[in-house]
């Protein structure tokens, strides 16, 4: 099963696909941030990062998505950017029929490291020891990313049985179309070499 993390940010939106192998360990397929200009307008902001997620997920393809959830804090206006690069995340999953399921930062703290309150640190070492990395990843939204798609394989329960059920089925609709096209494109040949031949 394959699952992109999603840290998601304005400013910085960072973003993590894992593969699931056999006895349960875990692969980095990529990692990466998605970086905007405060600068710029909000729209403009929304748009590329909109872009950069399609761009991700048409490349790797996920089973799912995993979301850090947005929390009240103190800071009203990260809490609204954070809130609006999360719609994106939700969007784009709903368009492509993909499974999104919401982790808490407690969750995926304590799925990684064992405790809720771990640091970033801490956290970003867990990671890299688990996925077996030569280099830890950086910035830490980067991170983040990979703590959450490592919290849903590990926590998914029933939502990543169905994705992997819904990923089952699309494979085979997919080879049922490749078939068909392959049945339709050997029936059409026969009938333009005759038509050649007259």
């Amino acid at each position: 099963m394959r699952v992109l993390g999603v840290d998601p940010g304005l400013t910085r939106c960072g973003l993590g696909v894992v593969d699931s192998g056999r006895g349960n360990r875990l692969t980095m397929v990529a990692v990466g941030v998605v970086r905007t200009p405060g600068d710029r307008d909000t729209g403009e902001r929304l748009v590329y990062l909109q872009d950069q997620m399609d761009a991700w997920l048409d490349r790797f393809q996920p089973d799912a998505i995993a979301l850090e959830r947005v929390y009240a804090a103190d800071h009203v206006p990260t809490v609204m950017t954070t809130a609006q690069a999360s719609a994106l995340a939700l969007l784009a999953a709903a368009r492509r029929g993909l499974p999104l399921v919401t982790h808490t930062p407690t969750e995926v703290k304590a799925a990684v490291t064992g405790s809720g309150r771990a640091d970033k640190a801490q956290v970003t070492a867990m990671v890299t020891r688990i996925l077996e990395l030569e280099v830890a990843p950086k910035p830490a939204d980067a991170a983040d990313a990979l703590a959450l798609a490592i919290c849903h394989h590990w926590r998914g329960g029933g939502d990543q049985r169905l994705a992997l059920a819904a990923a089952s089925e699309r494979a085979r609709l997919k080879a049922v179309a490749a078939r068909a096209a392959e049945t339709g494109a050997a029936a059409a040949r026969p009938a333009r070499a005759k038509a050649v031949s007259r």
